[in-house]
């Protein structure tokens, strides 16, 4: 159901800690001119758990009238699984194309209550649901046994898979065949997971990125692996950004540099400053010149 290149995407917040409706539609131009395939709004880069209920509907609203009739899904990841059921049905009623559940970031749930929120939440949205499993973020590891079991279910469409194990994507292809659309959630993980099979990037730094990110999938989807792997080769140390504490604070910053966007942030979290600041604007500005000419998509 989804595939190619699905940004996470930031929220854009003014000075005054009020979500920047204008930049926000603005960026959201941006990445659907360089073709990418929809967006997922409210994630962690999206700094999902700061937001209140009316500002991700806000957000959700904004995204699908700008995607193109691209899929826009958005992410719960509430605490408790009453509160995320809930949004879920509000989600639906705001013209979610579908959700991204994350398993309770707060309490981390054991298999059986894993599966039980997750099919509780499927129900309460009757939407199609992308299975986010990320035990290195949120410490819950939704595992191919896992899966099958929600399988039962036809609303469980895709996994974004973000266990930080490569291995983990031919797992879910040998356990369970096509029936998932499996995604790759790790930045720097992508060319290799896209080459084992998954069918879709759930990216980060595509928000600042787009052309780079859309093209190294489409050109393994095309087969012109060396041609993606070179282009991916450059784009490594940008997509060490994704991975870290800070990812917001980064990729808010690489697009403040790359694509003149801003960079404020919803605290506890704060802009970057000192060594961290310094180390993510020289990645940032030495790949912007040295990046590479882009082939012919065909």
């Amino acid at each position: 159901m989804w595939s190619g290149v699905i940004p996470a995407v930031t929220t854009k917040l003014s000075d005054r800690d009020q979500l920047d409706l204008p930049e926000m539609k603005r960026c959201f131009d941006y990445m659907m001119a360089a073709g990418c395939d929809g967006f997922i709004v409210g994630g962690s880069l999206g700094e999902g758990s700061m937001l209140s209920t009316e500002e991700k509907l806000t957000v959700l609203k904004l995204a699908k009238e700008a995607s193109q009739n691209k899929p826009t899904l958005l992410t719960i990841n509430e605490a408790s699984t009453r509160d995320a059921c809930s949004l879920a049905e509000e989600a639906r009623r705001a013209g979610a194309d579908g959700l991204m559940i994350v398993p309770s970031p707060i309490y981390h749930t054991d298999e059986r209550e894993t599966i039980a929120a997750l099919r509780a939440v499927a129900e309460a949205g009757d939407l199609p649901v992308m299975i986010y499993s990320n035990r290195v973020a949120y410490r819950v590891d939704v595992t191919p046994g896992m899966m099958k079991e929600l399988a039962k279910d036809s609303r469980f469409v895709a996994i974004k898979e973000s266990s930080d194990d490569i291995r983990r994507t031919t797992d879910i292809i040998n356990e369970l065949g096509d029936r998932y659309n499996i995604l790759t959630g790790v930045d720097n993980l992508a060319f290799e997971a896209i080459t084992a099979g998954a069918v879709g990037w759930v990216a980060g730094l595509v928000v600042a990125f787009p052309k780079e990110s859309v093209a190294i999938y489409q050109l393994i989807q095309q087969g012109r692996h060396d041609e993606a792997r070179a282009i991916y080769r450059w784009f490594r140390p940008l997509l060490d950004l994704d991975v870290s504490t800070y990812l917001v604070q980064n990729i808010k910053l690489a697009e403040a540099i790359e694509i003149e966007s801003t960079e404020n942030v919803r605290a506890p979290r704060l802009p970057l400053v000192g060594e961290r600041r310094a180390h993510v604007e020289a990645v940032v500005r030495e790949a912007i010149a040295c990046r590479p000419v882009l082939p012919e998509l065909g």
